[in-house]
């Protein structure tokens, strides 16, 4: 499975794509960092990182796109840059064909370090461990977008099962609604002829 990493922004969007080869093998196959000066027009910053996501989602090709879910911050323009960043990231990838996922940010500290408080540091070091990397990734959208790649190949296969179950369970329910209809049919269909029998008697 090959995963783009997005950690969503409008000065800095980072940008990882992570091999996984099965179990907890991950390789680094590209990292960087998408900049927009910040006194440019909201559109043509958006324009940028979306134009740049686009040929990464080119050349790489990968299956499925992994972005940081918006988290409440007490920075209301910040949040409003980063969601606007996602939406763009989502928009490109399902224009491609991929399937979106997102990951909060507590989801990727703990797939990567084993703990969901853990900091920007932490994860960086992690991340520089994990993949083997001789030069640790910087600054740190660079190592996130990474974490969130490596976290979602880490994931995927339980998310898979967990939806594979939920579509049995929604069959199993599904299938039960239709006895209960088809026996209270058979029920009162049954009462319709006694009561007909018994006004003919």
């Amino acid at each position: 499975m090959r995963v783009l990493g997005v950690d969503p922004g409008l000065t800095r969007c980072g940008l990882g794509v992570v091999d996984g080869a099965g179990g907890r093998t991950v390789r680094c196959v590209d990292v960087d960092v998408v900049r927009t000066p910040a006194d440019a027009p909201v559109a043509e910053r958006l324009l940028a990182v979306g134009a740049v996501v686009e040929r990464w989602i080119e050349r790489h090709r990968p299956d499925v796109v992994a972005i940081e879910r918006v988290f409440s911050q007490h920075n209301v323009r910040t949040v409003m840059g980063t969601a606007q960043a996602s939406g763009v990231v989502a928009l490109l990838a399902a224009r491609a064909g991929l399937p979106v996922a997102f990951h909060t940010p507590s989801e990727v500290k703990a797939a990567v370090t084993g703990e969901g408080r853990a900091g920007k540091q932490q994860v960086t070091t992690m991340v520089t461990r994990l993949l083997g990397l001789d030069e640790t990734p910087r600054p740190a959208d660079a190592a996130d977008a990474l974490a969130l790649a490596i976290c979602h190949c880490w994931r995927a296969p339980m998310l898979d099962r967990m939806a594979q179950a939920q579509a049995r369970s929604a069959e199993l329910a599904r299938a039960h609604r239709a006895r209960l209809a088809a026996a209270a049919k058979v029920a009162a269909g049954a009462k319709a002829a006694a009561r007909a029998a018994e006004e003919a008697s």
